[in-house]
């Protein structure tokens, strides 16, 4: 028998949106013990960073806002971008518990809205639900954590990161954990595997995206695939390790991003030449980092006036660009070329709009942008039910993954990215790997 220092009914890796929505979700059965082992706080999560966009299909908010969605209608829009129909299942399972997990955040006392003025690429109606005021996703993780906070049978501990998995056989029975200089060996019924992925790893980005090139890193300190060592000894699958969660709004110099609905207000792209090279519209911020990559120097400029400003500046990300100064401005077209440096026939070219589209209108605004990889999509494949696999698809008893562990749901390319993908697949998995585990136990 395995000695423990200590034992719980559940041991979740990973403080981040999968490993409180699990925590919240499991702490509804007060029999129950949860520990929530985070590496750090301090450094975040990629969900504190996100715009805190939660997208769900069938809403209450869409029903008051006269918007018709299903969460078959969401999966179809999800897998027609990803084209990964061997994912559908997953999708659809995401998709179906989605609506009923937004609307009960929202009643936990989060202030929830539909962002109706959120178009994306892809997305057949407005289904981004954002918290009203648009402060993003730190708001969010903040309330989280602070219901968290208030439960009995739960332990957040902070600056405890998990070193690996303890095994009786082939059965994951615990995890090591670091804490305050010394190793513990906790003991668990079942191990939730909720860490954030690898982009912060240079050896696992060289293996596995290294087609991105060098693009800016968006994400957080703490994304470094530690988890992968860990499932890899005990046979588990990976998949779709080529795609990421990319973008290419970053602004360079700046690191912030320019809203995703700005194409939608009437924003062209224009490249070194001063011409239009894509239609902004046709393309999700993480498929427009591909085309990105493939210009002269990897940058363009993004070109808008005051009434695409007005209808995205409340955005956490237009915010954050303001604040930062990574935004210029344009009085007249003869100061846009300047700016451009173009000459004014070719910047009134590269303003004609697509028809069907508003012309642009001066004053305009302007911002340098490039790519970058905010988070990474591929990980370890898992069932309905949110249990780790391993190579003949049998569950791997006593593991469940989600979060920046488990393959997400861009498919194989990092073009296939929905808005929303990254905190669907998180909290949605949290959520189903909860209602699993205490039907389990």
């Amino acid at each position: 028998m395995t000695a423990f220092d200590l034992e719980v009914d559940v041991a979740v890796a990973g403080g981040g949106a999968c490993g409180m929505m699990t925590a919240l979700r499991l702490a509804q059965d007060p029999d129950l013990v949860v520990a929530v082992f985070e590496k750090s706080t301090r450094e975040g999560c990629n969900a504190a960073i996100s715009s805190g966009s939660l997208a769900a299909g069938g809403t209450r908010f869409q029903v008051a806002a006269g918007i018709d969605d299903l969460p078959q209608q969401h999966a179809d829009d999800i897998l027609a971008a990803s084209g990964d129909e061997e994912w559908r299942p997953v999708v659809e399972a995401l998709c179906r518990v989605a609506p009923t997990m937004v609307e009960w955040i929202a009643d936990s006392g989060y202030p929830i809205e539909i962002g109706s003025d959120m178009p994306r690429a892809g997305m057949s109606v407005p289904r981004l639900h954002t918290d009203t005021g648009r402060r993003g996703g730190g708001r969010l993780v903040k309330h989280l954590r602070g219901l968290l906070a208030g439960l009995p049978n739960v332990a957040f501990v902070d600056e405890a990161p998990v070193q690996g998995l303890l095994l009786d056989g082939n059965r994951v029975v615990g995890v090591e954990v670091r804490q305050n200089g010394s190793t513990q060996r906790v003991g668990a019924d079942r191990v939730v595997l909720a860490t954030d992925g690898f982009a912060q790893d240079p050896i696992l980005m060289k293996e596995h995206l290294g087609h991105l090139g060098e693009p800016h890193n968006g994400g957080v300190a703490t994304a470094t695939g530690d988890a992968l060592a860990w499932v890899l000894p005990i046979g588990a699958q990976l998949r779709n390790m080529g795609a990421a969660l990319r973008s290419g709004l970053v602004v360079v110099g700046h690191g912030t991003r320019v809203s995703p609905a700005l194409p939608f207000n009437g924003a062209v792209l224009v490249n070194d030449d001063g011409d239009r090279f894509v239609d902004e519209e046709a393309h999700g911020y993480s498929s427009m980092a591909g085309i990105l990559q493939q210009l002269p120097g990897e940058r363009a400029t993004m070109v808008w006036d005051a009434t695409a400003m007005a209808a995205t500046r409340e955005s956490e990300m237009m915010r954050d660009c303001l604040d930062s100064g990574a935004i210029s401005d344009a009085a007249s077209l003869t100061d846009l070329a300047r700016g451009l440096r173009v000459t004014v026939p070719v910047a009134r070219a590269a303003l004609e709009p697509v028809p069907g589209r508003r012309r642009l209108e001066a004053p305009f605004h302007l911002a340098r942008v490039t790519h970058g990889v905010l988070a990474t999509q591929g990980g370890v494949v898992i069932d309905l039910r949110g249990r780790v696999l391993d190579a003949r698809d049998r569950p791997i008893p006593g593991l469940y993954a989600g979060g920046g562990t488990a393959c997400g749901l861009a498919g194989p390319s990092s073009d296939g990215y929905s808005s929303g993908n990254g905190l669907l697949s998180a909290f949605g998995m949290g959520w189903i790997i909860a209602e699993d585990i205490r039907a389990s136990l």
